[in-house]
């Protein structure tokens, strides 16, 4: 048997932070409970990332919930990407049972039931916050990742935003860019030639093509006006509790490139966004993805250096990530070694590639004389798991076998009546609910190939003078040079030129 005096000792040792800091478990040691040594979680250190890992049914989403509700309550703000569709009930307060109120005293705490002041987002037509952006504010490296275009057409694609920023052509939004893709082919193929070099039609071909594939995942309904923007994010609500963002995306499993390329985005938007803060008492936002696997699964090695490069530095901002998988094998090593907390439930061994998967799972933690942790690992119950966590020096605290807090708010869904009711009290989803069509790239060259199309009939007499074209009155509109305000957010790229990422710090600070 361990010494549980000198365990209770190091447990003390180990998480008693001096900073701002909440609990979300209890140590325990040969399958008891060591009363009062509280596992906490440092503010502090909360930007340097982390883990929630573990099989299917142990109790992740449930410590996601948890950790959740504890930064709000210290007002800090929580974006969660709800692939599950599991995590809206946050926004309910959670019902005692049975089960809860024995851990809870087991743990020797109470358990007050509580609901969290959640706004609902979108990135389809789902109830909540529509999220958009437009296709110049997701920048030609992005667009391109997301279309698998290979150099050269991305070098194709890099040209054309560059064409249509000269031409004051805003790209809005995917018919726009079509409209281009098909203008630069055809009737306007021999001017842009002279200004930019030879284009191949091959490869304009082939780039609309993948924009139609693009459109039949559903592309359209995230590009367009308005743009969301990354401040929003970042709101406290009235009673000081940080705002939880509960982003719905259902229907995003199927479409793994199109959400990795959107995480991405995400956070170069919220990098260039954002000032440089340093250290700080506590992270401005921290993000939870669930069921991560998705951002990393068919990611080009392009977009995965790029992610792993966006992570190592946003942590400057005040931003933290977590990942919420199934196996710490899911997360790319160069990444998973940027994770300072790690949440690790029970993995299950059924086959020889899982036990060699929990050995390497079990090699990522620090060594401990108390566990077994190769054995362990397959054994712990529901709503138990190893924690390890950076100190305020940044310093790996004690692995310690940890019996979680449950959620003080719904470990369920919302019901569609409370749905409706939480969105039409938002005042964001009405700021966002309108389609802004404003006149962009396919509406000017519309007007400029029809233009072209009565030339023929119009033509001037020599030495007449010649009025404005139907392009020009377009471009020197009120309406036009309203768009061109959001054509010239595209400069703010090159805040992020040396990572060949998007992002933009002007027009209100909007995302992607």
């Amino acid at each position: 048997m361990a010494d549980k005096k000198a365990f209770a000792a190091l447990i003390q040792s180990g998480y008693d932070f001096k900073g701002d800091h909440f609990p979300i478990g209890v140590a325990m040691l040969d399958g008891e409970l060591i009363p009062g040594s509280f596992i906490n979680l440092p503010l502090k250190t909360m930007n340097r990332h982390g883990l929630i890992a573990g099989a299917t049914g142990t109790g992740k989403t449930k410590t996601l919930q948890v950790i959740s509700e504890g930064l709000s309550d210290a007002s800090v703000p929580v974006m969660l990407m709800d692939i599950k569709g599991d995590l809206s009930g946050i926004a309910a307060p959670g019902v005692a049972n049975e089960k809860i109120t024995e851990r809870c005293g087991k743990m020797g705490i109470s358990y007050k039931p509580s609901a969290y002041p959640v706004e609902l987002m979108s990135l389809s037509n789902e109830k909540g916050v529509r999220l958009r952006a437009t296709v110049s504010e997701f920048g030609p490296i992005l667009l391109s990742k997301m279309l698998d275009l290979n150099d050269t057409q991305e070098g194709l694609v890099a040209m054309l935003f560059k064409y249509c920023d000269d031409n004051k052509l805003p790209l809005l939004d995917l018919k726009d860019f079509t409209k281009v893709l098909q203008y630069v082919s055809n009737e306007g193929k021999a001017d842009i030639e002279k200004a930019y070099g030879k284009i191949a039609t091959t490869s304009t071909g082939t780039i609309l093509r993948k924009v139609v594939e693009l459109q039949q995942q559903g592309a359209d309904v995230f590009f367009g006006e308005p743009s969301f923007e990354v401040n929003d994010l970042m709101r406290i609500a009235d009673d000081g509790r940080g705002m939880i963002s509960v982003l719905r995306v259902t229907d995003m499993q199927n479409r793994p490139k199109l959400f990795s390329t959107f995480m991405l985005s995400l956070l170069a938007e919220l990098y260039a966004t954002l000032p440089e803060e340093g250290d700080m008492d506590k992270p401005k936002l921290v993000l939870f993805i669930d069921e991560a696997h998705l951002v990393f699964q068919e990611a080009s090695s392009a977009l995965l250096q790029q992610i792993e490069t966006v992570i190592k530095l946003i942590r400057s901002k005040g931003v933290g990530i977590f990942f919420c998988t199934q196996n710490p094998q899911d997360i790319p090593a160069s990444v998973l070694s940027q994770l300072g907390l790690k949440v690790q439930h029970a993995l299950r061994a059924f086959t020889a590639a899982d036990r060699k998967t929990i050995k390497q799972a079990a090699e990522n933690y620090p060594e401990t004389t108390y566990y077994d942790v190769d054995d362990l690992i397959t054994q712990m119950g529901i709503g138990e798991a190893f924690v390890t966590m950076l100190n305020e020096k940044g310093i790996p605290t004690p692995l310690v076998h940890t019996m979680m807090f449950p959620p003080k708010s719904r470990m369920d869904v919302l019901t569609e009546q409370e749905i409706s009711s939480l969105v039409s009290g938002s005042k964001l989803v009405k700021k966002y609910a309108a389609d802004i069509d404003s006149k962009s790239a396919y509406e000017i060259l519309n007007d400029k190939l029809e233009q072209a199309g009565n030339k023929g009939a119009d033509q001037p007499k020599p030495g007449a003078k010649q009025e404005k074209s139907t392009l020009e009155k377009v471009l020197d509109s009120q309406a036009a040079r309203q768009v061109e305000r959001t054509a010239a957010s595209v400069i703010t790229r090159s805040l992020l030129g040396a990572l060949g990422l998007g992002g933009r710090s002007s027009k209100k600070n909007s995302w992607f």
